[in-house]
C-alpha cells in the first residue's frame, strides 16, 4: 500500500482508530461531492464574469469588445483542473493519540491535531453545502494556529467523527 495515496476505508476496514499493521497512517480521502459543489461555484461565478465582461463592451462599443470575454473563460478552464488537483491533494487520518489532515498541491500542508489539545469540534454546514448532502468538521485548540478544518464530508460522517474526536478529546485531556 502506498502511503502517499489517499484512500478511503472500505467495508473490510473498520472505522475506529484507522490504522495498519506497518503504523502508517491510513488516509481517507474527501467525498466527491465536494469536486462537484467547488466546480458548479466556479462556473456560476466565472460564468457571471465573463457574461458581463463580455455582453456589455459588446453591445455598447462594438463585438470586438466582446473579446473581454476569454480571460474569465481560460481561467474557468484552468480553474477546472485545478479545483481537482486541490479536491485530491485533501485528506485525513485518526491515529491512536491524534488527527493529521493533508492538504496542498505545491505547498504540501500536514496539520497534526493531538485528541487532548482538541476544545471544541464543530459540524458545520451552510446552504450551498446542505443542498449537495455536505458537511465541514472544525477543530479548536488552545493554540489558534493549530485550528484545523475538515471540508466536504458526508454529514454522517461529520457527525461520527465530531462524536469520536469529541469522546476521545475527553479521555485524552482528563489526565490533564
Amino acid at each position: 500500500m502506498e502511503t502517499g495515496s489517499p484512500q478511503n476505508t472500505g467495508p473490510d476496514r473498520p472505522q475506529g482508530t484507522i490504522e495498519d499493521a506497518g503504523n502508517e497512517p491510513v488516509w481517507i480521502a474527501l467525498p466527491p461531492g465536494l469536486l462537484k459543489m467547488r466546480r458548479l461555484l466556479l462556473v456560476v461565478w466565472l460564468g457571471l464574469i465573463a457574461l458581463a465582461a463580455g455582453l456589455l463592451p459588446g453591445l455598447l462599443a462594438g463585438p470586438a469588445w466582446a473579446a473581454f470575454a476569454l480571460p474569465p473563460l481560460a481561467l474557468m478552464v484552468w480553474g477546472w483542473v485545478m479545483t481537482e488537483r486541490n479536491w485530491r491533494s485533501w485528506r485525513y487520518a485518526e491515529r491512536a493519540d491524534d488527527l493529521l489532515i493533508s492538504r496542498g498541491v505545491l505547498w504540501r500542508e500536514e496539520t497534526v491535531v493531538p485528541y487532548g489539545r482538541m476544545q471544541l469540534v464543530e459540524v458545520t454546514s451552510g446552504p450551498v453545502e446542505r443542498h449537495f448532502g455536505l458537511a465541514s468538521v472544525q477543530l479548536h485548540t488552545a493554540a489558534a494556529a493549530t485550528d484545523a478544518t475538515i471540508p466536504g464530508l458526508d454529514p454522517a460522517e461529520a457527525e461520527r467523527l465530531r462524536d469520536r474526536l469529541t469522546e476521545l478529546g475527553e479521555a485524552r485531556s482528563a489526565g490533564l
